[in-house]
């Protein structure tokens, strides 16, 4: 079970969420109404993208207090504690690029080709481009194609064209571009990794306990984050990782953990993984 932890309470957030929107759109519960771009928590509290909003402000559009009050209590809370966390505890679509990363492993396919074709900048290229698509064409341009938006509205509402952004996902991931879209291309997670380089919440690794096994690195889907992995005690300080555990999952030797940075350097080599 310890190998699994966090892949298991990912999974139980991530459907969890998804129940809530359904129930709440379905049933009336107040609890969480909405989708992944503006929600309100009972009835009451906001919640929106800011990303999203980022996007509507630079095409001009006029901005509702509600939904700004939400974007500023998402960028908080990532920004300041979870860092890239949406992508691995909430996005529906890390389910889908988990299951093709899962495949690979499984059919030897990372065998086959090391190096990348992409790099994995592109993503802040794609933000970028779809802040100056949002200006000039006075439309938030990201969120008219985003998949995520697609696969979360089809798991609520019916999947309809949703099956379709699935496969394309899945098969992206599998046969093109190992960790394709979450890792190189989408630029919702290119903007948490930017809000979420100072976060508190980070992993931390123990050199002396380390034994090289790698095999952290190998199911990271950002694994150049591990840089420091036998050789020095040091945090994952870049804002790419998405604090999804597996990492510490895998690790047979304790040398990684999740901890909270809260202005103590007192203890460096201090490891949690409860």
């Amino acid at each position: 079970m310890s190998s699994v932890k966090y892949l298991i309470l990912r999974r139980v957030v991530q459907i969890s969420i998804l129940l809530l929107y359904f129930a709440g759109n379905y049933y009336g519960w107040k609890i969480l109404v909405g989708n992944l771009s503006t929600s309100v928590v009972f009835g009451k509290i906001p919640l929106s993208d800011p990303y999203a909003v980022l996007q509507m402000f630079v095409a001009g559009a006029v901005i509702s207090s509600n939904i700004l009050i939400g974007a500023v209590i998402i960028f908080l809370f990532y920004g300041i504690l979870g860092g890239r966390a949406f992508c691995s505890w909430v996005c529906p679509v890390n389910i889908i690029t988990d299951a093709a990363n899962w495949t690979r492993r499984k059919f030897g396919f990372d065998m086959v080709a090391k190096k990348q074709p992409s790099s994995r900048n592109l993503r802040y290229w794609v933000l970028l481009i779809s802040l100056i698509i949002s200006f000039f064409l006075a439309i938030p341009a990201f969120e008219f194609i985003s998949p995520i938006s697609m696969v979360h509205r089809g798991l609520i509402f019916g999947m309809g064209f949703g099956w379709a952004a699935v496969v394309i996902l899945y098969l992206f991931d599998l046969f093109v571009l190992k960790n394709g879209w979450c890792g190189h291309i989408c630029p919702l997670g290119g903007f948490y990794s930017i809000i979420g380089k100072f976060r508190l919440l980070k992993v931390k690794h123990d050199s002396e306990a380390c034994t090289g096994c790698m095999e952290c690195k190998i199911v990271c889907p950002e694994v150049q984050v591990l840089h420091m992995i036998d050789k020095v005690s040091i945090p994952v300080t870049s804002g790419e990782c998405t604090n999804c555990g597996r990492c510490i999952d895998v690790c047979k030797d304790n040398a990684l953990g999740f901890f909270l940075k809260v202005e103590n350097n007192n203890k460096k080599g201090e490891i949690n993984n409860e």
